[in-house]
C-alpha cells in the first residue's frame, strides 16, 4: 500500500514538473515574442496598416485622388491634390474656399492630420480618433470664413522623423511661394494639428522661433511668427519620458529608435525647444487616453515666457472625451464648446 502510494506521489510530482518546465518555456516565449515587438514595433504597426490600406497603398508618390477642382452643394470651392513636393511620397494637399471667389482675402488655416505617423489622411482624419467625423469640422471652419489647407504625409515605415515635420515644412513653403496662384493670404496664417499632426504644429512653433533648433534639424520656414498668428495644438504626446506602453510603441516606431533619452527623441520633444517668440498657442487633450499632462506642461512653458495661451480640458467629471474628441463636433457638446473657443481664439489674431 505505501509503495503505491510513493508511486502516485512520484507521478504527481513528475507531472507537476513537466507542468511547471512548461509553464517556463511558455512565460519565455511569450517574454522573447514582447521583447522583440517592443524593440520592433513596425511589426504590430504594420499589421494595423494592413487592416487600414487593404486596397491603397500607403505611400505614393502619385495622388491617391484624381487632382481637379469642384463647387459644393454649399457653395465652397475644393481643390484636391495640389502637388507641393517631389522629394517624399503623399506630397500632395487640398484647399477649401468659403466661395469660389477665390480673390476675397481671407485668413488661411493649414491643418495636419493625426494617425500615430502610421495612417490618417487629410480627407480621413485620424483612425485613432474615436467617432471621429473630421470632415464636419474642417466644413464649419470653412463656413466660419476662413480658407482651409489639408495636407498629406509621409508615413511609417518607409519614412520617419523628420521627413514629415520636413514635409511641413516644404507645404508651407509651397503654399507662400504660391499664394498669388491659389488665392493665399499667407501672411495671416494659422496652423492647426490634431495628434501627430498637433506633434508637427508644435515643432513647427519651435522652428519658427528657435533658431537653433531651425540649424539642428536643418529646417527652413519662410515664414516667421509675425505671419504665423496662432497655433491650435490637439492633443500632443510629447514629453518622451512620460509615455505610456502604447505611446513609446507608436513614437520609437516613427524615431526608428528605442532610445527615449536620446539625440533624436530631444529634437522630437518641441517642450525642449519653446523659447520667448514662441507663437500664441490653443490646446486641448482628451481625459481617456488622450496626453492632457503634456499639454499642462505646454501651457505652462507658454504662461513662463508670458506668452498668449488657451489649455482647453474637461476632466472626467465631464464624462469621457476620448483622443480626437474634437472630430465628435456635431454629436458632442463639449466638443462643439472647445470647437467654438477655437474659433474665437482665431478670430483674435487673425481678424
Amino acid at each position: 500500500m505505501k509503495n503505491n502510494d510513493d508511486k502516485t506521489k512520484s507521478k504527481k510530482y513528475h507531472i507537476l514538473k513537466k507542468l511547471i518546465i512548461a509553464l517556463l518555456i511558455l512565460c519565455v516565449i511569450i517574454g522573447g515574442i514582447f521583447t522583440y515587438v517592443t524593440k520592433k514595433p513596425q511589426i504590430i504597426v504594420g499589421f494595423i496598416q494592413s487592416q487600414l490600406y487593404k486596397d491603397s497603398p500607403i505611400n505614393s508618390f502619385e495622388p491617391f485622388n484624381e487632382p481637379g477642382s469642384h463647387i459644393r452643394e454649399d457653395g465652397s470651392l475644393y481643390v484636391n491634390d495640389i502637388k507641393y513636393g517631389d522629394e517624399y511620397a503623399n506630397s500632395y494637399l487640398d484647399i477649401t474656399y468659403p466661395s469660389d471667389d477665390i480673390s476675397v482675402d481671407r485668413p488661411t488655416i493649414i491643418y495636419f492630420h493625426g494617425g500615430g505617423y502610421f495612417g490618417g489622411d487629410k480627407s480621413m482624419g485620424d483612425p485613432l480618433a474615436v467617432d471621429d467625423d473630421i470632415n464636419v469640422l474642417f466644413n464649419e471652419i470653412v463656413k466660419n470664413g476662413y480658407n482651409f489647407v489639408n495636407v498629406n504625409y509621409a508615413l511609417v515605415p518607409d519614412y520617419h522623423f523628420p521627413v514629415p515635420l520636413i514635409q511641413m515644412n516644404q507645404s508651407i513653403n509651397f503654399l507662400v511661394e504660391n499664394a498669388e496662384k491659389y488665392g493665399l493670404n499667407m501672411d495671416n496664417v494659422v496652423i492647426f494639428g490634431q495628434s501627430a499632426g498637433a506633434i508637427l504644429t508644435a515643432q513647427y512653433g519651435a522652428l519658427l522661433s528657435n533658431e537653433d533648433y531651425r540649424n539642428e534639424l536643418n529646417i527652413k520656414p519662410q515664414l516667421t511668427t509675425e505671419e504665423v498668428k496662432a497655433l491650435i495644438i490637439d492633443d500632443a504626446p510629447l514629453a518622451t519620458e512620460d509615455f505610456n506602453f502604447n505611446t513609446k510603441m507608436l513614437i520609437t516606431n516613427y524615431l526608428d529608435t528605442n532610445d527615449l533619452s536620446g539625440n533624436i527623441a530631444k529634437q522630437y520633444n518641441a517642450l525642449l525647444h519653446i523659447n520667448e517668440n514662441f507663437p500664441v498657442s490653443f490646446m486641448t487633450a482628451g481625459n481617456t487616453d488622450g496626453f492632457p499632462e503634456d499639454m499642462q506642461q505646454l501651457a505652462d512653458k507658454l504662461d513662463e515666457y508670458n506668452i498668449d495661451n488657451e489649455y482647453y480640458y474637461r476632466d472626467r467629471s465631464y464624462g469621457d472625451l476620448p483622443h480626437g474628441y474634437l472630430g465628435s463636433v456635431k454629436d458632442n457638446k463639449y466638443a462643439r464648446e472647445c470647437f467654438d473657443s477655437i474659433l474665437k481664439f482665431i478670430d483674435r489674431y487673425t481678424k
